[in-house]
Order: structure tokens, then C-alpha cells, then sequence
């Protein structure tokens, strides 16, 4: 009886060779043209499929865990895709979540790491040395630009998108305080601005406004609140009862203050012995200082409504948040000089300028747009105000979510330096989702100024407070059109 020898694997040029029923596990190495191949098909796995070309061709428990973790990747695109456009809020409160967010970077992160592991491991599966020559530095680079966009991708999101947010988040929502709900359809925040810059004696409030959002369609009203308007009446609180009749000047060569509602700074805080804590002694448990807390008070006896929350902005910082948003366009309607101002009274500006920002459509940096908001030279303050609000809606409108996400990082740490709110943490997703809807209509303003609200700043009486008043009511809440009877 004659015993046929198994047929032996052919090497000729142009013949393909499979050896046993599982060329990818056990191949014959022998052959370059089938490992080759065969590497071609675990890049292609390991880049498409993480853990398949493991499961295939090498460790099958390593695979298991590579392919389990890809399927929760998956899951979690798909569940974050749906969750955004059926429960929105649910996302944008997830988004805004200081711990949630943790998890997300260190799930991200221990993905990236697995992948590195799979990546090298399928460079060992394919086993170079066996390779054509000619294809081994292709296969080496197109495992490196696989390891880069997956792992790296990975990464990236971890440390430049959600590391960035979770820190911003960390420092500026300190307070942890259950959200107040809206006054009467509608949540006020107080808008200060001020510079404390070299040169300054105190940081006093420059900019005041309130900031009212409609609680169910994201309705944007800003009121404007000069800087100097005087005899400002308090809400219900400890500088009503201190200055009942309204907020009054103190002469004093040491430590004085005028009427003016940018000198609450002075009068709450420089000039008391215990930097207003007596007042309001509960301000720093509620993320807040006795000054900002006697604004917000003045600013509810003047307008008439609640206004719980506050966000400051440091215009010491301000040019930072514009320059991380590439810049604001503005449409400048006079020539304005750069520069802090003469030195003596009749100085021309030429002597003393540093630049000039030319009428017309400009694009600004955060430099340009900071001397923009300040600048007083040949202008007065009701100028300043207008220009203040003109580069508030310029800011909101930049800031789209594609903008913010291409910047993210940078505007997250510009945030970090210069913003400081008592808006608590709990209340980001839902205010998020407001912002959406507010991009969507147009800002309305009122300034209280003598021409928009005909108010005399100087010497404001008590009507003149009550007309503020009527007015606000009168734009937060205008009267239904009557229907024009048929016929």
C-alpha cells in the first residue's frame, strides 16, 4: 500500500499559498506574498474593527475586550446622537456636569490606551520580517496614522475639549446653591464690567446692566444702567434700610463716596472697616462680594424685578475672551482714538493716541475692541454704553457652537480668568439650551439714559424711578395685538 505525501506549499512567483483552514491564525509564514496580504486585512481590522484582527489572529481574550469596548464607543455616539435631538436638555445638562464630564475624559482616555495596546499588538501579529520588503514601510506608516487619528483622536478630545470645560466649569460655577426659578416667566442677571488695571485707585463697576432671559422662549431684553445715575432706590434688604430715601453721596477726605451706583464699591467695601462682611455677611457663601450683592439690590429697587444672579466681567481679561473667539465685527460709527486720554485739559489727541480705530465696518481684535468699550475721548457716557452693548450682541453672535467648539480651549481658559458668577452649576444645561434659542431672535435694548428712558441721571426723582419701572413692564411683557374684526 502506497501512502500519497501531503502536497507541499508552493513559492513560485504570482501563486497565491493557503496553508490549513485559518490563514490569518496560523499562516505560512514562508510566503511573502500571503503575508502580505494578510497584513493589509489585520490594518484594515484593527483600524475599522479595534479588537477584530486580535480575535482573528491573536489574543482572543484581548480582542474580546477590544471589540466590547468599540461597541460601547458606538453605543454611546448613537445614544449622544438621539439624546441631542429628542432630549436636548438632558444632553446640555450632562455636557455641563463636572463629574459626568470626568467620566467622559477618563472613559476617553483609557480607550486611547487600549488602542495604543491593540495597534501594537496587530504590528506584532503581522510579523514585518515576513512582509514584501517593499510593503513593510507602508504597513508601518499606515498603522501609526491609524494609531494617531483612533488613539490620538481619543486624546485629543479628552485633554483639549473635556479637561478645558470640566476645569473651566470647576472655577468659575462655585456656587452649589438649588437654582432659583424664573421671576414671573423671566431670569434677570446682573452684567458688571469693570477694570482693575495698573493705574486704577479701586475697582468700581463701568459697566451695569441687567440681562433678562424669557424662561420659555430664550427672549434676550438688556438694560443698560449708567454708571453714575444717582440716588439709586434699594429692594427690600440692609441698604434700604440704611438709605431709605435712596443711595446718597458721603463727603469724606479720607474715604468718600458719591450718589452714583458705581460708587457702591466705595461705600459697601473700601471705605468700612470690615469690608462690608456686617452688611452682607452671607455674600461669600453664595459666591458673591457686598458690593456686587448692593448693586444687585440697587438694581432691583431701580428696574422693579428679581435678580438673583450676577456674572462680572474683568475688562482687565476682556480682550482675551475676543481674541480666543477670532475677533468681533463691529460697524464703528465715529473715528475713536486708543489711549488712555490727555494729560491736561485741551491736549490734542494726536499727542497722546496710540492708535485710532477708523469709522466703518471693522473686524477687531481683543485689544482694538477693549479701547472700543472704554474709550471716552470726544464722546460721552451714554456713547460708552452704546458701544458696551454693541460689542455684548457682537460677542453673542460670534459665539456659535461650531466657533466655541474650534476655539474651545482657549475660550474656556479666557473664561476662567475673567468671569466670576453665583450662577450655580445645576443650572448650565438648562441655560445652555436657552442661549440656543436666543441666537435665534433678535437682542432688544433699553438704555436708561435721558433720550431712551427720559431719565435724568443727576437728579432722579421718584417718578422718574417709577417710569423705569412702567417701562420694563412694558417691554418684558408688551400687550397682545387686539385682532382687527373681520369686515
Amino acid at each position: 500500500m502506497t501512502i500519497a505525501a501531503p502536497p507541499r506549499a508552493s513559492h513560485d512567483a504570482g501563486e497565491d499559498v493557503v496553508v490549513g483552514a485559518q490563514p490569518l491564525r496560523r499562516p505560512d509564514t514562508r510566503s511573502s506574498r500571503l503575508m502580505t496580504r494578510r497584513a493589509w486585512w489585520l490594518l484594515a481590522l484593527n483600524l475599522l474593527i479595534p479588537g477584530s484582527a486580535q480575535v482573528l489572529a491573536g489574543n482572543r481574550r484581548l480582542g474580546r475586550v477590544g471589540l466590547a469596548a468599540t461597541a460601547l464607543m458606538w453605543v454611546f455616539v448613537v445614544l449622544t446622537a438621539v439624546t441631542a435631538l429628542l432630549w436636548p436638555t438632558v444632553l446640555f445638562t450632562l455636557g455641563t456636569n463636572g463629574v459626568a464630564l470626568l467620566v467622559i475624559q477618563l472613559v476617553l482616555l483609557a480607550y486611547a490606551v487600549l488602542w495604543i495596546v491593540l495597534t501594537i499588538d496587530t504590528l506584532r501579529l503581522i510579523r514585518l520580517v515576513n512582509v514584501r520588503a517593499g510593503a513593510r514601510p507602508i504597513v508601518a506608516v499606515l498603522a501609526i496614522l491609524g494609531l494617531v487619528v483612533g488613539s490620538g483622536g481619543a486624546v485629543y478630545a479628552a485633554q483639549q475639549l473635556i479637561a478645558p470645560a470640566r476645569e473651566a466649569i470647576a472655577s468659575i460655577f462655585t456656587n452649589n446653591a438649588p437654582p432659583v426659578p424664573p421671576s414671573n416667566g423671566y431670569y434677570n442677571f446682573l452684567l458688571l464690567g469693570a477694570d482693575s488695571g495698573l493705574g486704577r485707585d479701586s475697582m468700581r463697576f463701568d459697566s451695569i446692566s441687567v440681562v433678562s432671559v424669557n424662561a420659555d422662549t430664550g427672549a434676550v431684553h438688556i438694560i443698560g444702567i449708567p454708571r453714575d445715575l444717582a440716588y439709586a432706590p434699594f429692594a427690600d434688604g440692609p441698604m434700604r434700610d440704611r438709605y431709605p430715601d435712596g443711595f446718597e453721596g458721603h463727603p469724606s477726605a479720607s474715604c468718600g463716596w458719591g450718589p452714583g451706583i458705581n460708587q457702591l464699591m466705595n461705600a459697601v467695601e473700601i471705605c468700612q472697616p470690615d469690608q462690608g462682611k456686617q452688611i452682607y455677611p452671607d455674600a461669600a457663601a453664595k459666591s458673591s462680594t457686598p458690593a456686587i450683592e448692593a448693586t444687585k439690590d440697587a438694581a432691583e429697587g431701580i428696574l422693579g424685578i428679581q435678580i438673583p444672579y450676577y456674572v462680572f466681567v474683568d475688562m482687565k481679561g476682556f480682550a482675551d475672551i475676543v481674541d480666543a473667539l477670532g475677533g468681533v465685527d463691529i460697524t464703528v460709527q465715529e473715528r475713536l482714538p486708543k489711549g488712555g486720554g490727555p494729560t491736561y485739559e485741551g491736549e490734542p489727541a494726536a499727542d497722546w493716541a496710540i492708535g485710532w480705530i477708523e469709522a466703518g465696518p471693522q473686524h477687531m481684535d481683543g485689544d482694538t475692541a477693549q479701547w472700543y468699550a472704554r474709550s471716552r475721548y470726544t464722546t460721552s457716557d451714554w456713547d460708552r454704553m452704546r458701544r458696551q452693548r454693541e460689542l455684548q450682541q457682537a460677542i453673542l453672535a460670534q459665539a456659535s457652537p461650531a466657533n466655541v467648539l474650534s476655539r474651545f480651549q482657549a475660550v474656556a481658559a479666557a473664561g476662567s480668568d475673567l468671569v466670576k458668577t453665583d450662577i450655580p452649576d445645576s443650572m448650565l444645561g438648562y441655560l445652555v439650551q436657552l442661549g440656543v434659542k436666543a441666537k435665534e431672535q433678535p437682542v432688544q435694548t433699553l438704555e436708561l439714559t435721558p433720550k431712551g428712558a427720559g431719565i435724568d441721571t443727576d437728579e432722579p426723582n421718584a417718578e422718574q424711578y417709577a417710569h423705569v419701572r412702567d417701562l420694563i413692564q412694558q417691554m418684558l411683557y408688551p400687550p397682545s395685538p387686539t385682532p382687527t374684526p373681520e369686515g
